[in-house]
């Protein structure tokens, strides 16, 4: 381990993830192509994708768990393919599916941790971690004891336990319920503001939307790179609600209309979207009759189902 693991080159570089062209095959299978991103130093980066879409291979390649097949880049100014060793360090790396000891207590798999990185003071940081993340009342309990909540912030409690400047965190809140889910973003949001960086990957529309930029992926392919303002308004998509009775009906019939890209139930009303306005419009006349309709804000479901479909096509 790197015996200054606090030191970083190039530490006034507002870019704590710098790469170009990054590619990886599996076979011949492209999972990452030419992929390009750059990360700002205390930014929350949401990365979103369709199972498979090559996301976590991204990830894994950025903290030196992969090699990539081509491209170049830094990581906490590090070169990702001749130092990745340097870069691990400094990463709190966190899966989807809860990495720790299940047959080890709450305070035992954080103290574990803390040995792996020879960190000093293992007693004071592990009974501090405890504390801040609230988990005192479990600490001697068996970690897979815990719900998926209480698990979760146990996996977050041991990934910042040695103070990384970058977090990698894939999908770290499937499966867990929406006030957990909330906690988890509130104490990302306290790492941001104390300047640690956040690249995390998600299916969660809500959580995306906290996020201070977003990426897409599918298939490989890096789709568009944008905060949520941004990526709607570029889209160049129009919503329209439309509400009343028989929406099941008026939902068929408006899916086979030219220039209708989605039609898609929120309880009582319809939001039907597409590129053309014009075409929307004329499709609520011919099929909407008397039911109520205005247009709304797009939202960043809809332009992800729509840059999902625009690479099916492509």
């Amino acid at each position: 381990m790197d015996a200054t693991p606090h030191i970083q080159p190039d530490a006034e570089s507002p870019y704590v993830i710098d790469v170009s062209g990054l590619t990886k095959r599996f076979g011949d299978r492209v999972v990452v192509n030419n992929l390009s991103m750059r990360v700002r130093r205390g930014e929350i980066f949401g990365f979103l994708g369709p199972n498979g879409s090559g996301k976590t291979t991204f990830i894994r390649m950025l903290c030196g768990l992969l090699a990539a097949d081509a491209g170049s880049g830094t990581c906490l100014g590090w070169d990702i393919r001749t130092q990745a060793e340097r870069i691990k360090p400094h990463v709190g790396y966190m899966s989807q599916r809860f990495s720790l000891y299940e047959d080890l207590t709450v305070r035992e798999n954080l103290d574990f941790t803390a040995r792996l990185y020879g960190l000093k003071n293992r007693a004071g940081l592990v009974a501090e971690r405890i504390v801040h993340m609230g988990l005192t009342r479990f600490e001697n309990n068996l970690a897979g004891s815990l719900s998926g909540g209480w698990k979760q912030r146990l996996a977050l409690a041991a990934c910042t336990l040695h103070s990384p400047s970058l977090l990698l965190l894939d999908e770290p809140t499937a499966g867990v319920d929406p006030g957990a889910r909330r906690d988890f973003w509130d104490e990302v949001h306290k790492l941001a503001a104390g300047g640690v960086t956040a690249l995390i990957s998600t299916h969660y529309m809500d959580e995306a939307e906290r996020c201070h930029r977003l990426a897409y992926i599918a298939y490989g392919d890096l789709l568009a790179q944008d905060t949520v303002e941004g990526l709607v308004k570029n889209s160049g998509l129009v919503t329209w609600s439309v509400s009343g009775g028989d929406l099941h009906a008026l939902s068929e019939a408006l899916k086979v209309r030219p220039g209708v890209d989605q039609v898609v139930a929120f309880g009582n009303t319809l939001h039907v979207s597409g590129e053309n306005e014009a075409a929307i419009v004329a499709a609520l006349a011919a099929c909407a009759g008397g039911r109520e309709r205005r247009r709304i804000e797009t939202s960043l479901e809809e332009v992800f189902i729509h840059l999902m479909r625009e690479a099916r096509q492509s």
